[in-house]
């Protein structure tokens, strides 16, 4: 996946393309399951939210775990074969593994505008595996 600004999406999605790239910009889940699951190599452009959670680690923009987490739960088409009870595990395994700033994710998923959506389903997992 490639985010981008929204005035350098299409810039991307054609610079792809001329390489030899499989392109597809914000796919609906028609076009997901029609061509790009079976492809080996796809990129899929977006454009980033803004204020979305990024990192530099040796001078390269990257996402933050919190970033990932945020986008796994907000975007069931892309993240399609990521929900149900995979998402339970993801959230589960990174929260074992990582340091997650909560209000971090937290703010990144009111930008999304599923703050409480998120917040809900925190609190609903961690019930399940304290028990």
């Amino acid at each position: 996946m490639v985010e981008t600004d929204k005035e350098t999406t299409n810039s991307a999605f054609y610079f792809l393309r001329e390489i030899k790239k499989s392109v597809f910009i914000e796919p609906t889940s028609d076009i997901l399951e029609k061509y790009i699951l079976n492809e080996k190599e796809t990129f899929i452009i977006k454009p980033i939210i803004s204020e979305a959670p990024t990192q530099n680690i040796n001078g390269i923009e990257t996402i933050t775990i919190e970033k990932v987490l945020v986008d796994i739960f907000c975007d069931d088409v892309i993240f399609s074969t990521q929900q149900g009870e995979e998402i339970r595990m993801i959230f589960k395994n990174a929260f074992e593994k990582y340091t997650i700033n909560q209000s971090k994710m937290l703010r990144y998923a009111d930008r999304r505008r599923k703050k409480e959506e998120l917040s809900q389903f925190i609190k609903t997992i961690s019930n399940l595996w304290q028990h």
